[in-house]
C-alpha cells in the first residue's frame, strides 16, 4: 500500500525531473520507508543569492540525484559509507533519513573511487576499516607479507629512512644554490 505522500510525486503527466526521469520510479521504495512530510523532488532550489543551503532530500530523492536506487543508499548507510545522521527517531522511533548536500557530496565521492578501482561498496567499507583500526590495520599488513603483496616492516623502515635522507640532501642543495 501506498503511502498519501507519494501520490503528489506520481500525479501528472509530465516528469518534474529535468533529466526527464519520473519521480515514480522509486515510489515502492519511499512507500516502504513511509515518508510523512511532504515529498521534494531532485529539482528542488538550489541556494541562491540568499546563500540558504536547500532543504534537505528523502532518500529516493538522494537516490535518483546520484543514480542510485533507495535500497542502495540504505545498505551504503548500513556499511558505514553514508556520513551520520543527526536527526532523531519521529512517531513510533522510526527515523526518516533525509540527505544534505554535504551527504549527497560525500555518497557521490564513494561512488567515484569504487568505479575509479572496480571495487563494491562492501570493500570500501573495508578499507576504510583498515584505515580507522590499527589492530585490523596489523593483521592486513602481516597477511599482505605473507603473500608477498608488501614489503617486510624492516624494508619500508629502511625505504623511509633512505626518503628522509634524500630529501635533506635535495633541501641542503637548493639551500646552497642561493
Amino acid at each position: 500500500m501506498a503511502h498519501p505522500d507519494n501520490r503528489a510525486t506520481t500525479s501528472g503527466s509530465a516528469p518534474s525531473d529535468p533529466t526527464g526521469r519520473h519521480p515514480a520510479a522509486e515510489v515502492s521504495d519511499s512507500a516502504h520507508v513511509g515518508h510523512s512530510a511532504a515529498p521534494r523532488h531532485a529539482s528542488a532550489p538550489r541556494p541562491g543569492a540568499g546563500g540558504e543551503a536547500p532543504p534537505a532530500l528523502p532518500i529516493s530523492a538522494a537516490a535518483e540525484r546520484l543514480g542510485t536506487t533507495a535500497r542502495m543508499l540504505r545498505y551504503r548507510e548500513a556499511l558505514g559509507l553514508v556520513p551520520p545522521t543527526k536527526e532523531q527517531p519521529t512517531g513510533r522511533g522510526h527515523r526518516h533519513r533525509r540527505f544534505s548536500e554535504n551527504d549527497l557530496s560525500a555518497v557521490s565521492a564513494g561512488l567515484e573511487l569504487e568505479r575509479a578501482y572496480g571495487i563494491p561498496p562492501a570493500a570500501l567499507a573495508f578499507a576504510l576499516r583498515v584505515l580507522a583500526e590499527p589492530a585490523v590495520l596489523a593483521r592486513v599488513r602481516s597477511f599482505g607479507e605473507r603473500v608477498g603483496r608488501l614489503a617486510p616492516a624492516p624494508a619500508r623502515a629502511m625505504d623511509f629512512e633512505k626518503q628522509k635522507a634524500l630529501r635533506l640532501l635535495q633541501r641542503r642543495e637548493r639551500d646552497a644554490q642561493r
